[in-house]
């Protein structure tokens, strides 16, 4: 196969016949390693405008949690009424989890609605997230045991560490490290159950899934005391489980005829959260944290539908939007970004601010000016250790090969390399792996690159092997 710089493979070995830049670099060629017959790094087809949306929706979660922090008294706040809006951090966290079903089920409805092996997508599910959780847990006990207590019940104990540690706290209680983490627990209850829902999605349809769903949890809310139950700390996922489920059904859409996704999804998605909106402000703040049983599942067709319409690529402009280098970078590293906010949040609150501000509005727009810096600067550190690298590697043998053919391949020093994405845009990186969309996986660059490494000067097109 050749481009028109000459670039083919040939075998196990993929030559580029390079320009000779100005020191005449030779022609090397960048040799491919052996493969197995299992991919390391499968390829996946990447939606324009859903890391927007996660990054969006992490970044509302952190300024849920500085709001609920400066003004004590949840739910009923004493913030002024127009900051009102940021206290539903509980709906981004649905969103999360109507976006997490969303995109499992995007590759298995283009192969049929087929998962491609039950074991093989619970370890990459535990690959992806519990290396920076685990991370994120470990600097969160230690916050709460030495900086500031993130629980009224008191600091971490050994329970909290078997509880969080097993990401069973959905299950069990124990004094929390990290507020946040509940969610986790959630999430990893419904990854166990996916490749069953996938079996009757793809045996019963969605509609019948989705309703099959849906009836049982709903059955199970009425029989409750006033009509509502009264949720705990535990046991939110079979509660929360269709509003994953309508992720799912919503990936098929994805794939459907060419009439079904040019239908209007964004207008159906607003027609759809209209209803809600026009309660939630009819009856209060106050009511609808007391009934978020039923918010949660209300608001789930208006989100599935706009991941519908984003992932169609419509509206233009909001696709733009989600697209720009801000929001996407910050959608790239939003797990992280969720992980880590909270105990930078409640430091700042309640460490930091009483000595500079007085408490409420002060100590708000203080903790904002501090804690948005930090925690997205933070999380970026953070991400590049703990979570990136694992983004882009499948297994540990991927990740230490990779590590080391970076490091013997050039010192760090001279592997400086200039990549073009777009026309006009550029990206440096220096001793570190190529990001997604660069030469490392296909494109032209200044210097050659072997497996997102930097390997000879000169003038090339490289190929990820």
């Amino acid at each position: 196969m050749c481009d028109r710089h000459g670039a083919e493979r040939k075998g196990r070995t993929i030559k580029a016949n390079a320009s000779r830049s100005v020191d005449s670099a030779p022609h090397l060629p960048i040799q491919a390693r052996h493969e197995s017959r299992k991919r390391e790094v499968p390829v996946r087809q990447h939606v324009k405008g859903l890391d927007g949306l996660r990054g969006l929706a992490a970044m509302y979660v952190v300024l849920f949690h500085c709001w609920l922090l400066a003004f004590p008294g949840y739910p009923h706040s004493s913030a002024p009424p127009w900051l009102k809006e940021l206290m539903f951090g509980r709906i981004a966290v649905v969103f999360f989890l109507v976006l997490s079903g969303f995109s499992l089920a995007m590759s298995p409805a283009r192969n049929g609605w087929q998962i491609g092996g039950i074991k093989e997508f619970l370890r990459r599910r535990a690959w992806r997230i519990l290396p920076p959780y685990w991370a994120a847990l470990a600097m969160s006990l230690l916050i709460a045991r030495f900086v500031v207590q993130a629980s009224r019940y008191g600091p971490p104990t050994e329970k909290t560490l078997l509880v969080y540690g097993l990401v069973i706290q959905d299950m069990f209680t124990a004094p929390t490290p990290n507020g946040a983490f509940w969610s986790i627990s959630v999430e990893a209850g419904l990854y166990l159950v996916f490749p069953l829902l996938l079996f009757a999605l793809r045996r019963l349809g969605a509609t019948v899934l989705v309703a099959g769903v849906a009836i049982v949890v709903v059955a199970g809310g009425s029989m409750a005391a006033q009509g509502t139950p009264v949720e705990g700390n535990t046991w939110l996922t079979p509660h929360l489980a269709p509003v994953f489920v309508a992720g799912m059904a919503g990936a098929g859409i994805v794939v459907a005829a060419d009439r079904i996704q040019r239908l209007p999804w964004h207008w159906f998605a607003a027609a759809a959260a209209l209803p809600v909106l026009v309660l939630v402000a009819a009856k209060g703040s106050v009511w609808t944290v007391n009934h978020y049983f039923w918010v949660d599942l209300a608001v789930a067709p208006a989100m599935t539908m706009l991941l519908a319409s984003v992932a169609t690529g419509r509206p233009r402009l909001l696709i733009w939007l989600l697209s720009t280098r801000s929001i996407h970078g910050l959608g790239n590293i939003s797990y992280s970004l969720y992980l880590i906010h909270l105990p930078i949040v409640m430091i700042v609150i309640r460490r930091i601010a009483p000595h500079f501000v007085s408490p409420g509005l002060p100590t708000f727009w203080f903790t904002l000016m501090v804690t948005l810096p930090v925690s997205v600067v933070g999380a970026w550190v953070f991400a590049q250790v703990f979570e990136l690298p694992f983004k882009r590697n499948r297994s540990w043998k991927s990740l230490i090969s990779l590590d080391r053919s970076c490091r013997t391949e050039m010192p760090a020093s001279n592997c400086r390399l200039t990549v073009e994405r777009q026309p006009g845009a550029r990206r440096r990186c220096q001793g570190r792996l190529a990001p997604r969309g660069s030469a490392a996986q296909g494109g032209h660059s200044k210097y050659p690159v072997r497996d997102g490494c930097c390997h000879v000067e000169g003038r090339a097109t490289a190929y990820r092997r």
